[in-house]
């Protein structure tokens, strides 16, 4: 049983390529089964979170990650009552456009593609969906259904009211704000890497827990219970219940400031969603501070970590050689990417190429190309 203001699955406004109906699966799982079973969904194993694969085999990863962000966006959705098979495939989706190296690859080639229309992950991601995947006969992409795409264009920007949106995004009905379904993703996707970022910064030594105590709010004052409650408990363990509890408090003030708004604004049907005059999903004032602290505290010290930067730079050094090598000399790139050259212009079939790349496979080529002792 859905809540009368989530999206049913008869409310799809259908796929690009008409499709008859699965005789037992929604369209909103056949979305997210598509999502799970496409090439850009792996390649997400080896794709940067903070730390490059190789680094350790315990860090999170874009996979790992958008499974995590997923698990949190089901939680959610059931106790809103909302279409959770929709916010699975939105959940599971929101990263496959990240390029490799993390934020820093995205920073590398939207430089490199100023001129050229630019390069921004959830349009990437749309591409990937409509365009780039090559899984069936009758279309190209995945077919996904229009709230899933409309779910990717929106993750993130709210194009109501925008001059000049980006030409890709045009056909996603921009005057209307996206089904709940669509907008709560973006905060799981916060809570997520928030508190993975904690476990993986105090793993690998960036973040210092003695810092995080003092001059994180939310972290410290769940810590410094638990330390009393188990005197005698490894750290290890004491971290990982801080780090739940953490992810609960949020989760829960989410769900219940959700309802709050849904109340307050007469919220009834999945039309005035659509028609509100903002995003109805947020934090409650007091959690959306500590929020705020922890993230300001997680740049400073762990995504600006001198060790972090390094990679970063090792990371824009490889993808600026690689895009460069191949503007310069097109024909190395695999032949069915300079056949879409005539249709797609250089630069972005280049770009596509560059985005889709795994972490190794970027250091891979890029040593294939400038190790005259490596095989090509």
């Amino acid at each position: 049983m859905l809540a009368s203001y989530a999206i049913q699955d008869n409310q799809t406004r259908g796929r690009r390529y008409p499709e008859p109906e699965h005789p037992y699966r929604s369209p909103f799982q056949r979305d997210r089964d598509r999502i799970i079973h496409s090439r850009a969904f792996r390649r997400l194993e080896y794709k940067t979170q903070v730390f490059v694969n190789h680094e350790g085999d315990h860090y999170r990863t874009r996979l790992t990650h958008s499974m995590e962000v997923a698990q949190i966006t089901r939680t959610i959705a059931d106790a809103l009552g909302l279409n959770s098979h929709l916010c699975e495939a939105l959940a599971l989706s929101h990263d496959m456009g990240h390029p490799p190296f993390g934020h820093s690859g995205q920073d590398v080639l939207d430089g490199l593609m100023k001129d050229a229309g630019g390069f921004e992950h959830n349009l990437q991601t749309l591409r990937i969906v409509e365009l780039l995947e090559e899984k069936y006969i009758e279309f190209p992409g995945l077919n996904l259904t229009f709230e899933a795409r409309e779910g990717i264009v929106k993750h993130s920007t709210i194009y109501k009211g925008m001059k000049n949106p980006p030409a890709a995004v045009r056909d996603y009905a921009l005057d209307e704000l996206p089904p709940l379904e669509a907008q709560i993703v973006d905060l799981c996707d916060e809570i997520a890497y928030n508190n993975h970022d904690l476990d993986d910064g105090l793993e690998s030594r960036l973040l210092h827990l003695d810092g995080l105590v003092e001059n994180v709010r939310i972290f410290g004052d769940l810590f410094r219970p638990s330390k009393s409650e188990h005197p005698k408990a490894p750290v290890k363990l004491l971290v990982n219940k801080t780090i739940i509890s953490l992810i609960n408090i949020e989760v829960t003030d989410l769900i219940e400031n959700i309802r709050r708004t849904i109340q307050k604004e007469g919220i009834k049907t999945l039309e005035d969603i659509r028609k509100a005059p903002r995003m109805l999903v947020s934090f409650s004032d007091e959690v959306a501070d500590k929020h705020r602290e922890l993230k300001t505290y997680l740049y400073k010290n762990m995504y600006n970590h001198f060790r972090v930067n390094r990679m970063k730079n090792k990371a824009r050094r490889i993808l600026e050689a690689l895009f460069k090598a191949y503007q310069e000399d097109p024909s190395l790139l695999p032949s069915h990417f300079q056949n879409r050259i005539p249709h797609d212009g250089k630069e972005r079939v280049i770009c596509d190429y560059v985005a889709g790349m795994t972490d190794r496979f970027a250091i891979d080529e890029y040593l294939k190309l400038f190790d005259p002792r490596e095989k090509v």
